[in-house]
C-alpha cells in the first residue's frame, strides 16, 4: 500500500516518492514551509520535521525564565550547595596555599644579601643603643662617680661611625677593573675605587660599599682584590 504525501495527503506513488524526515512527499510538495520553494536532498534544511530552505530556516533563540517562587527556591538551593562545596574546598586546601620558590643560585644570592643587609643594620643598631646606655660623664670631672672596678672600656664612648670603621678596616678590597651594575641591587665602580664594608657571600659575589660614592650592593669578587 502506498503511503500518503505529508503536504497534500494524497497518495505518493514510487516513482515520484521522497522519503525524508521520517515522513513521504511528492517530488512537487517537498518545498519551503514559508516561501514553498521546492527543495530536494540537498539544499533542505529540517526543523521539528518539516522543510526549509536555508534563508527561513528558524534561529534558534533564548527564552526568559520567568522568577517564579519555584525557581527562585532552586537558585537559592544552586547557591548554597556552591557555597557549601566552597567551604569543604576551603577548609581542605588550608594551610596549603603556599607557593613553592625554586632555590636557584640566583634566589639562595638574593636571600645571602638579604641576610648580611639585615646583620649590618642589626649592628648598626646594637652598638648605637650601647653607647646610648654607657654612663655621661661631665666635661669638667672626667674621673666623677667611676672607680677602678666599674670602669668602662673606651670602645663603648667612641662613636658608632669609628666602630663600624674600625671593623670596615679589616676588610678592605680596591676595584682592578670598571663595573657597571646589571641589577637593582648591585653596585657600580671604576678601577681603583676602594671598596669597604665587604662581606663575602659566595665565591662569584660580594657585598660592599664603594667609599667614592658611598653606594652599596653586590659586586663580582673577581673584579676587586684585597687591599
Amino acid at each position: 500500500m502506498n503511503p500518503l504525501c505529508s503536504r497534500c495527503n494524497l497518495v505518493v506513488y514510487p516513482t515520484e516518492k521522497v522519503n525524508c524526515l521520517d515522513k513521504y512527499w511528492h517530488k512537487g510538495c517537498f518545498s519551503c514551509e514559508v516561501c514553498k520553494m521546492t527543495l530536494n536532498m540537498k539544499n533542505y534544511k529540517g526543523f521539528e520535521k518539516r522543510p526549509y530552505c536555508n534563508a527561513h530556516y528558524p534561529k534558534s533563540s533564548f527564552t526568559c525564565v520567568t522568577d517564579t517562587p519555584e525557581n527562585l527556591r532552586l537558585k537559592q538551593q544552586s547557591k548554597i550547595q556552591s557555597q557549601v562545596l566552597y567551604r569543604e574546598d576551603f577548609e581542605k586546601n588550608k594551610g596549603k596555599g603556599f607557593s613553592v620558590v625554586a632555590d636557584t643560585p640566583e634566589m639562595q644570592r638574593i636571600k645571602k644579601t638579604q641576610d648580611q643587609i639585615s646583620n649590618i643594620k642589626y649592628h648598626e643598631e646594637f652598638e648605637k643603643k650601647k653607647v646610648g646606655e654607657g654612663p655621661q660623664i661631665q666635661p669638667g670631672n672626667p674621673s666623677a662617680g667611676i672607680s677602678p672596678s666599674n670602669s668602662i672600656s673606651p670602645l663603648v664612648h667612641e662613636p658608632t661611625e669609628l666602630i663600624l670603621f674600625a671593623i670596615s678596616r679589616q676588610k678592605r678590597y680596591r676595584a682592578v677593573y670598571d663595573y657597571s651594575a646589571a641589577d637593582e641591587d648591585e653596585v657600580s665602580f671604576m678601577d681603583g675605587d676602594v671598596i669597604v664594608d665587604v662581606q663575602q657571600i659566595d665565591e662569584g659575589w660580594m657585598y660592599g660599599r664603594v667609599e667614592r660614592t658611598g653606594q652599596q650592593g653586590m659586586l663580582p669578587a673577581n673584579y676587586v682584590e684585597a687591599i
